[in-house]
């Protein structure tokens, strides 16, 4: 019986193999769509809101040099800077510039994240995806934008303890300029990074254009009566046009005198003429919107 179980095994005929081997699995790609795109915008914004919220130790130092300006630069200067604030708290004085740093500071460190990814392979593994890299940039700048806004409220919290009394209109101003000008220097930071392949790099050069932008904006001085060279230096600085807008805002709302307002609140001017808050906010708008622009050309033309 084996036998014949053996025969007929060794005659029955072998089913013919295809040269051409196994086929191919075929994998269906969606069409693009608005839904897609929006959905690929909404990932990379919860990526960056997870990652941020997971990293105690970012949300604590990126508050320290906002800390060290406001507290202890503020009250270490305060006593030789008196007779010319008119009576006015320095850290009052110097507390817009402060909430500006607060944001510039997360908002590229935020960018910087970029760098990483290109160095782990997770960059080249988004950009492969079946969504525009539009999307991605977008993504990535609301992400920075919002986790910069987060560190800009939590300064705005620090508003009574410099001399500054809560008021939900100011508030809810200088806020929205706090996240204009979150996604403009995230905007900036992500076209950079688009170029730049190390980290180390990457925050070298952040720290060449953050220090300078921020003591050339005004932040810690008047911008009426500068030397020539340091007034056209402050003027081109875009910076400056958040500065003086969230001064602006918060100055209305003290009650100091008119030459304490004159002389630390000025404005800022061109060839004479008093430059409107909303224009400046609409400078910092369309910087940023320019810098997006490039940062998206940039990711396009990226292998």
């Amino acid at each position: 019986m084996g036998g014949g179980a053996g025969t007929e095994a060794a005659e029955r005929p072998l089913r013919p193999q295809s040269a051409e081997g196994p086929r191919p699995v075929q994998v269906r790609v969606p069409p693009r769509s608005a839904g897609g795109e929006l959905r690929a915008i909404k990932v990379v914004w919860q990526r960056e809101l997870i990652r941020f919220s997971r990293d105690r130790l970012r949300i604590v130092t990126s508050l320290i040099q906002p800390f060290l300006f406001l507290f202890v630069l503020g009250s270490g200067l305060s006593h030789v800077a008196s007779a010319g604030t008119h009576g006015v708290n320095l850290k009052t004085f110097i507390y817009p510039g402060v909430l500006c740093i607060a944001v510039m500071f997360t908002a590229m460190f935020s960018a910087a994240s970029l760098v990483w990814d290109r160095e782990f392979g997770f960059l080249r593994e988004m950009m492969v995806a079946p969504v525009k890299r539009s999307s991605l940039v977008l993504g990535k700048c609301f992400g920075g934008a919002t986790v910069a806004g987060f560190q800009g409220a939590i300064v705005l919290c620090l508003a009574p303890l410099v001399g500054i009394p809560y008021g939900a209109g100011w508030v809810a101003e200088v806020f929205a300029i706090q996240l204009a000008l979150a996604f403009a220097i995230t905007a900036f930071g992500v076209m950079v990074a688009a170029r730049i392949t190390q980290m180390q790099a990457f925050m070298a050069l952040m720290q060449m254009v953050i220090l300078p932008m921020y003591f050339l904006s005004g932040a810690l001085y008047p911008v009426a009566g500068l030397p020539r060279w340091l007034e056209i230096l402050n003027r081109i600085d875009p910076l400056t046009y958040a500065v003086d807008p969230i001064r602006r805002i918060i100055f209305s709302h003290l009650s100091i005198s008119a030459a304490a307002r004159s002389a630390l609140d000025p404005g800022v001017s061109w060839w004479g003429w008093h430059v409107p808050a909303g224009l400046e906010v609409a400078v910092i708008a369309l910087l940023g919107s320019a810098m997006l622009a490039i940062a998206i050309l940039q990711f396009s033309r990226a292998e």
